[in-house]
C-alpha cells in the first residue's frame, strides 16, 4: 500500500506531492519525463477569464541557483484552456487543479464562472495580483480583498484554494480572511519579492524591473508561513510550496503542518523532480517506518 496518498479538505489526493502552478505549463507538457497519474495533481499556470500577453521581456533571470520571474501572468485565458489544453492533461489521467487570476474582483468572479463544469478537483485562486480597484494593492496583502476573491471564486462551483504571498507582515490576517471567505485550503507560499541587477548594461535584468524570488532559499520563508498557520489554524487544509526541492524538504513541510506540497521551481533545473521528490518522500518515510503522510502532519509542533 502506497504511503503517499493524503487529503486536502475533501480533495483527496493520490500523492502528496503536486507540481506548483506556472511551473508545470497549462497540459500534458512534463507527460515525456513522468506518468503525471502518479502525481497529487497538475497544477496549472494561472488563467484570467482573457487572453494576457504578460509583461515585457526579458522575463526570466537567473541569480545564483535561485530564479527570479516577471512573466506577468501571460496566459490564452480560461476559456482557451479548457478547449485545446485540458482535454489532453486530462487524457493522461492526470488529476488537475485550475489556477486563476484577476485584476478585480470582478474578474476574479469571471474567471470562476468560467470554470464551471470543468473537469478539475480544485481552482486556486493566484492572490498575487494587484488589485486595479485598490491603487494596485496586491490582493493577498489585503485580509478585505483576500475575502472578496475568495468568495467570488465559489462561481465556479469548486473548492476553493488561497494562494498566498508571503511578502506581508498580516500572513496570518490574510489567511484567516481567506479562510472567513470559504477558503477550503491555504496554499503557502508566493514568491518573495526580488530584484537583479545587469552590472554591464547598469540596469534592472528583467523588463519589469523587480520579480518574484523562487528556489530552495525561499524554503525556510514557506516553512515558516505554514507552520505559523497551522499554529492559527488547526484544522485548515494547507498546501505548502516554496523552496521544495527534495524528499527531505517535503517532509519538512508536511512536519511543519502542510497536507500536500507542491513542487515547482526544481522542475526548470529537472523536469523530472515531482516524481523524484515523491519518490524521496516515500523512501524517507519508510526509512523511518511512517507508514502515511498523516502521521508526519504538524508532528514539528510538538
Amino acid at each position: 500500500m502506497s504511503r503517499l496518498p493524503t487529503h486536502v479538505g475533501e480533495v483527496a489526493l493520490r500523492s502528496a506531492v503536486m507540481t506548483a502552478s506556472g511551473t508545470a505549463g497549462y497540459g500534458e507538457e512534463l507527460s515525456d519525463y513522468g506518468d503525471l497519474f502518479e502525481l497529487g495533481a497538475v497544477v496549472t499556470k494561472s488563467l484570467a477569464p482573457f487572453a494576457w500577453e504578460g509583461n515585457p521581456p526579458p522575463r526570466v533571470a537567473a541569480s545564483g541557483e535561485h530564479m527570479l520571474n516577471a512573466v506577468g501572468l501571460a496566459g490564452p485565458g480560461v476559456a482557451a484552456w479548457r478547449a485545446h489544453d485540458l482535454p489532453r492533461l486530462r487524457a493522461t489521467g492526470a488529476d488537475v487543479v485550475a489556477s486563476i487570476w484577476g485584476r478585480t474582483v470582478a474578474e476574479f468572479a469571471e474567471a470562476a464562472r468560467l470554470m464551471r463544469g470543468a473537469d478539475v478537483v480544485a481552482l486556486e485562486v493566484n492572490a498575487s495580483c494587484p488589485n486595479l480597484e485598490g491603487r494596485r494593492e496586491i490582493f493577498a496583502h489585503s485580509p478585505s480583498a483576500t475575502h472578496e476573491i475568495v468568495r467570488a471564486a465559489h462561481e465556479a462551483g469548486l473548492p476553493v484554494w488561497a494562494k498566498l504571498s508571503p511578502n506581508t507582515p498580516q500572513l496570518i490576517e490574510v489567511a484567516d480572511a481567506a479562510l472567513r471567505g470559504g477558503a477550503a485550503a491555504l496554499v503557502l507560499v508566493n514568491t518573495v519579492l526580488g530584484l537583479v541587477i545587469d552590472v554591464e548594461a547598469r540596469r534592472a535584468t528583467l523588463g519589469n524591473k523587480g520579480g518574484g524570488v523562487s528556489g530552495p532559499g525561499i524554503l525556510p520563508v514557506a516553512l515558516r508561513a505554514v507552520y505559523e498557520c497551522r499554529e492559527a489554524f488547526a484544522d485548515a487544509p494547507i498546501v505548502g510550496v516554496g523552496g521544495v526541492s527534495s524528499g527531505e524538504d517535503a517532509v519538512a513541510m508536511v512536519m511543519a503542518g502542510a497536507n500536500a506540497v507542491e513542487v515547482g521551481t526544481a522542475t526548470f533545473a529537472d523536469p523530472r523532480a515531482p516524481w523524484r521528490v515523491a519518490r524521496e518522500l516515500d523512501a524517507w518515510m519508510l526509512a523511518h517506518g511512517v507508514s502515511n503522510i498523516e502521521e508526519l502532519i504538524g508532528v514539528a509542533h510538538g
